[in-house]
């Protein structure tokens, strides 16, 4: 059984993407959740100004607003839009309390990696002094390889470190992900290290299923899959994470299911996996 509390659980919106932001509120809350991390989609349709209304009378702690990056692209004009988008995104986690925007960092088809990472440094460096007056840190998400046509050129928690050290600012860190990280034999190591940064900004739970019937919307509930979350969450705490342990789950499966039910279902398998 988990020995965390529930007081330091989080789950994400997109994990229940068919509820609207105040019915998610109210689920979570329920369920004995104590945190949200809230996606931008959840935001347009119930308007910023009612998502910091419901956000503020929840009783959660908003961990963190996803997500932030999409950085790489083959012209002038469009960087330039990604840095506004970001822009807006930092203004949005201001809004609604959220200490954190996590970037998924993006790529291009085409695209050399190494020019890829190249512009994605570049893009967050611009964005620092934005976000560190608007009091909201930035936090680097690696990807599973899978992902680095199109989805993120950042792919192991060492490219993502680099970062961290080359930036060389507070408002810079990373987000582990195990679904994204859990393959990685350095992965140890490289959360070590990160601890040693400071750096570990947020960490995200869920797992992988065999066999992965969609690259994007197939994880399952912890327990359900391969991967070691509770070895995982022990480098992390032992690297000096102690902050909201966040349940990120894409499921064309669980979407089409009962909510309230699913996230007891969440509940019971943090309990018992994480």
């Amino acid at each position: 059984m988990s020995s965390v509390p529930l007081s330091r659980c989080c789950i994400h919106t997109i994990t229940t993407r068919p509820l609207s932001l105040a019915a998610a509120v109210e689920i979570y809350r329920d369920a004995g959740f104590a945190g949200i991390t809230v996606w931008r989609d959840a935001l347009a349709t119930a308007g910023i100004k009612e998502s910091v209304r419901i956000l503020a009378l929840s009783g959660l702690k908003v961990v963190s607003l996803c997500r932030g990056g999409f950085f790489p692209a083959t012209d002038e004009v469009d960087r330039r839009h990604a840095l506004d988008d970001n822009r807006r995104a930092i203004d949005e986690a201001a809004a609604i309390g959220a200490p954190l925007v996590v970037l998924v960092c993006g790529a291009v088809p085409g695209m050399p990696l190494r020019e890829a990472r190249k512009q994605i440094e570049a893009s967050i460096a611009a964005l620092i002094p934005h976000a560190r007056q608007a009091g909201v840190k930035l936090a680097i998400e690696p990807l599973h390889p899978m992902y680095a046509d199109t989805r993120s050129a950042v792919v192991t928690v060492s490219q993502a470190n680099d970062m961290v050290e080359r930036l060389a600012s507070p408002q810079v860190g990373v987000t582990i992900d195990v679904y994204h990280t859990w393959w990685d034999d350095r992965l140890e190591s490289e959360i070590a290290r990160s601890g040693r940064l400071g750096a570990i900004f947020s960490f995200h739970v869920c797992d992988w299923r065999t066999p992965l019937r969609d690259i994007l919307n197939d994880r399952g509930l912890m327990g359900e899959g391969c991967i070691p979350v509770r070895q995982i969450r022990s480098w992390v705490e032992r690297a000096g994470f102690d902050g909201m342990i966040e349940m990120e789950i894409f499921s064309n499966q669980y979407w089409q299911e009962n909510q309230r039910e699913f996230v007891s279902r969440i509940r019971s398998a943090f309990i018992e996996h994480v």
